[in-house]
């Protein structure tokens, strides 16, 4: 028994009265969290739009009617291949004339492109309102096209006009010229207008094609060399105006409007705000992560933020 009340004594005292642990007992370090800076250089931007596209033939053109009135002549059949400008049919209207008497006007509707004949239904005796379609002309071309993020647009503001293809399983690369952008009307679909706008741009008449081809589609959106250069992740903002957080020589940070201009996804052109030399927050404090930064070794992300020791 006496054993007994010896051990429990004992047990007693570690448990209640055993000294504090310290920071020199521990086996590993505590985290001390801190933040990151980053030195204000100067660099080169390539700011270039990447997309993954595909190949279609070009739309069809209408061909619209010239005057509401009867056909009388037609000049070509369904499926003939046209070129620009060539007669299709002749339309007659019987018209009032100034005068009040009646009168006869004609007039030639022209193919509006050079292609092939499709939807075309004219006969003589068949009526059309003037600008109704009397049927289509399908180019012999092909276009690729792709779709482009929304936020991505702010890298495009100088709307390129060409853009650099490459054909997957196909021939060499090939510049594509008359590059457009097309946004979805309101009345679209919800899915559709929330994927972003079309880039298309026509494909040289000498590349052979098929439609359904993949399609790599590289937009130029230009160079800028020798600029102040920043990570994004220190902006907030990415396009046109933004805030850094500028280190201040006593170690508080203080908030610094800047210009922006192009950006290539990791890195942001900085235009003024700031000068080469500046030390600015690596990351914007509380900014959540989006999990594509390349962080140092001693960061890590907590949950969305950028935490480190």
């Amino acid at each position: 028994m006496i054993i007994f009340a010896i051990i429990a004594a004992a047990l007693v005292k570690f448990a209640f009265f055993g000294d504090a642990l310290t920071a020199e007992s521990l086996e590993y370090p505590t985290v001390a969290i801190e933040e990151q800076h980053y030195e204000v250089v100067t660099g080169t931007i390539a700011n270039d739009v990447e997309l993954t596209g595909s190949i279609a033939a070009a739309a069809a053109v209408p061909i619209p009617a010239t005057l509401s009135g009867e056909v009388r002549e037609v000049a070509v059949s369904a499926g003939q291949s046209v070129k620009k400008g060539q007669e299709i049919l002749k339309l007659r209207a019987e018209v009032v004339n100034p005068d009040g008497t009646s009168g006869t006007q004609w007039k030639i509707v022209e193919a509006p492109a050079t292609g092939k004949l499709t939807d075309f239904t004219a006969l003589v005796g068949s009526s059309f309102q003037v600008g109704s379609p009397v049927g289509n002309v399908a180019p012999p071309s092909y276009i690729v096209s792709g779709t482009v993020p929304s936020e991505q647009l702010y890298r495009l503001v100088d709307r390129p006009k060409e853009a650099s293809v490459a054909i997957n399983g196909g021939p060499a690369p090939f510049t594509c010229t008359g590059l457009s952008i097309a946004f979805a009307s309101t009345s679209d679909g919800g899915a559709e207008a929330a994927s972003g706008p079309t880039v298309s741009c026509a494909v040289p008449s000498d590349v052979v094609v098929f439609p359904g081809l993949t399609a790599d589609i590289t937009i130029a959106g230009g160079i800028a060399e020798d600029v102040m250069v920043v990570p994004i992740t220190a902006v907030e903002g990415t396009a046109l105006s933004g805030i850094v957080h500028l280190v201040m020589p006593d170690g508080t940070t203080e908030e610094r409007e800047v210009v922006l201009g192009l950006n290539d996804g990791i890195s942001v052109e900085v235009v003024s705000g700031i000068e080469v030399g500046d030390t600015i927050l690596q990351f914007v404090p509380g900014a959540e992560a989006t999990g594509d930064e390349a962080l140092p070794d001693n960061c890590y992300y907590e949950g969305t933020e950028v935490v480190c020791y």
